[in-house]
């Protein structure tokens, strides 16, 4: 088809041997230059996460902001567990092959420190209103960093970005991919179940960002266990398998892979590409989206906030795509040629039957639902940024955004089905959106890396070695 070359030829030109230079290198030099935080302090930020994860509450009551510690964790796992961590894995491997999954590892392992700093600086630079409401992400710590830095260009990249977010906005691969699945396991038309998809999403979105927290806490830990217990159950019911099916994930690595089955082949770089891109999509780490969510949180220094991203990645990496992923390799159906939810599907049939193609579908359909609802939470906080200072606009604007959020994903739905277009093209339109505001949000990570080395370094001495005052004033830590 005309239109899958021309995506794979934009997609291949924006993940790039740049892109894909520049996401490795601000991960190493963030990992190196702090000291390979992420694994020397990996037990602590766990800890502080389970004790916010157990008292479902915020670190600090009188802090500003919208949401919990909580809610805030549960609404971006809700953003970066979803479609990506089933539909996503999938269609790497089936293009890239097994080694795809390896090199969603590696960007998973530097990621964490990744996250970490852009939802650091995003607290850091967040602003508040004189609600006591806080909105931050890349825009705002591009403009009020750049600003306090004293450089110049911080519009155009606030432009691109923004841009690159709102593209996400527009094309909806989630709704057609939760909508897919279900039509495929339930025999429902694909239409009838988009529109029924957009309406349970009406449900939530209209009530703003504060409903989505409280829903998505609810949801998103049943949802993520929901899904891991029953790729653990395929897994060890073929575990002698799995020592064959790891040694395939590494060779195919590093060795070009021959094609086999339905496979068609790739090469070293394809798996490189595709692991990295799809993995950013799944992780969002160097993508800037939770840092945005994470921003609305209620917490008295902008690093323990941070640490939140670390297990964010840990949990939908390392955990999460790795149970898709070694579910489809070891069942054998990685090379069958199909793609997206059709392969896990598939996959998952095998491991445990008509029963395994169900819990897959419900899974991808909470997954989606909480994935497209929680993401609604950029869209809000780009547009408070733009519309930012006429408050009659702005709100004019938020409200008729809400309200189309469930449209795009429903008329890519009827425009697919209609047309043919298959899976696979839907998810080089993901790589695409993705690769412009993960270019921006690396350059603004590096010029601002100051900062949060800076604010790392307080956070070490005060709250891990306890070798500064720990009643300094709150205020220090937020450009306010």
């Amino acid at each position: 088809m005309v239109i899958a070359n021309v995506l794979e030829k934009i997609v291949g030109i924006l993940w790039g041997t740049p892109l894909l230079v520049a996401l490795v290198s601000i991960g190493l030099f963030l990992t190196i230059k702090s000291g390979f935080w992420q694994f020397r302090y990996f037990k602590h930020a766990w800890k502080y996460t389970y004790s916010i994860l157990k008292n479902n509450k915020s670190d600090d009551k009188d802090q500003s902001g919208i949401l919990s510690s909580y809610q805030a964790i549960a609404t971006a796992l809700g953003s970066a567990v979803g479609i990506g961590n089933i539909a996503g894995v999938a269609s790497a491997i089936a293009l890239g092959g097994p080694g795809a999954l390896f090199w969603m590892w590696v960007c998973a392992l530097i990621g964490m420190v990744t996250k970490m700093a852009e939802i650091t600086l995003a607290l850091h630079y967040r602003t508040n209103d004189p609600n006591k409401e806080a909105y931050g992400g890349p825009t705002y710590y591009i403009e009020k960093g750049f600003k306090e830095k004293g450089y110049f260009g911080w519009k155009p990249l606030a432009f691109l970005f923004g841009i690159g977010i709102m593209s996400d906005y527009f094309l909806g691969m989630s709704a057609y991919t939760i909508s897919e699945a279900v039509s495929v396991t339930f025999n429902i038309n694909q239409i009838v179940v988009g529109i029924g998809f957009a309406i349970l999403l009406y449900a939530v979105i209209l009530g703003g960002i504060q409903r989505l927290g409280r829903v998505l806490s609810l949801v998103v830990p049943f949802m993520a266990l929901f899904y891991i217990l029953a790729g653990l159950l395929i897994i060890l019911k073929d575990i002698s398998s799995l020592p064959g099916t790891f040694a395939l994930i590494f060779k195919s690595a590093f060795v070009p892979m021959a094609p086999v089955g339905g496979f068609a082949g790739a090469s070293i770089s394809l798996a490189l590409r595709t692991g990295i891109a799809r993995g950013v999509y799944s992780n969002e780490a160097g993508w800037g989206t939770a840092a945005m969510i994470h921003s609305t949180a209620k917490v008295d220094h902008p690093v323990k906030q941070g640490l939140l991203g670390i297990v964010e990645v840990f949990i939908d990496t390392m955990i999460v795509c790795s149970i898709t992923g070694l579910v489809i390799i070891n069942t054998g159906v990685w090379s069958s040629g199909l793609s997206s939810s059709a392969l896990a599907l598939k996959a998952f049939e095998k491991g445990l039957g008509t029963w395994g193609s169900i819990i897959l579908t419900l899974g991808i359909f909470l997954l989606g639902w909480t994935s497209v609802t929680a993401k609604y939470t950029n869209y809000e906080i780009i547009l408070r940024h733009v519309f930012g200072l006429n408050k009659k606009v702005r709100t004019t604007v938020i409200k008729i955004m809400r309200y189309g959020v469930p449209l795009p994903g429903l008329f890519l739905t009827i425009y697919a089905v209609k047309n043919g277009i298959p899976s696979s093209i839907v998810w080089l339109f993901a790589d695409m959106v993705t690769g412009i505001p993960t270019f921006v949000n690396i350059i603004a990570l590096f010029l601002l890396s100051g900062k949060f080395f800076e604010l790392l370094k307080n956070y070490t001495q005060k709250y891990i070695l306890k070798t500064s005052d720990n009643k300094e004033n709150t205020k220090l830590f937020y450009n306010e």
